[in-house]
């Protein structure tokens, strides 16, 4: 029986599909290889696998005390629509260390109501905010 199923074991991540994805993302799109690496090792990461194929992924950058930012949620074109974001919500909202936040914050373009449904709202104080956004960096290097 082929199934769908949520694991944190970075062994299990495929580098190469993660990469391949990221790099023609629109919020990364042109990421070194090596910066995906690099992001793998100092997130807690999220994959999504069909049988042991990676279909899936996402990534927390937490201090696992008050703050998290979920980054990198994607789910490969060929699997969409099978719950497999659902999945990895419902993974990333449970995780253990992921409890008793203050503040998890996330970005996204075009999946508000997919983040809706896990309690992410639009940002009540925005200006409040600040960033420092370089959208070209991947290209400059």
């Amino acid at each position: 029986m082929s199934e769908y199923f949520i694991s944190t074991d970075k062994s299990k991540l495929n580098v190469d599909v993660i990469h391949s994805f990221l790099t023609t993302s629109y919020w990364a799109q042109g990421i070194p290889r090596e910066t995906v690496v690099r992001c793998i090792e100092n997130s807690l990461c999220f994959g999504a696998y069909f049988n042991d194929e990676q279909v899936g992924f996402a990534r927390v950058i937490s201090d696992y005390t008050t703050f998290a930012y979920l980054a990198d949620v994607f789910v490969i074109e060929a699997h969409r629509g099978k719950e497999v974001s659902k999945m990895i919500m419902g993974a990333v909202i449970k995780h253990p260390q992921l409890q008793g936040l203050r503040r998890i914050v996330l970005a996204t373009k075009d999946a508000h109501g997919l983040y809706a449904q896990y309690g992410f709202t639009p940002l009540k104080v925005p200006e409040r905010w600040m960033e420092i956004h370089n959208p070209n960096v991947y290209m400059e290097e």
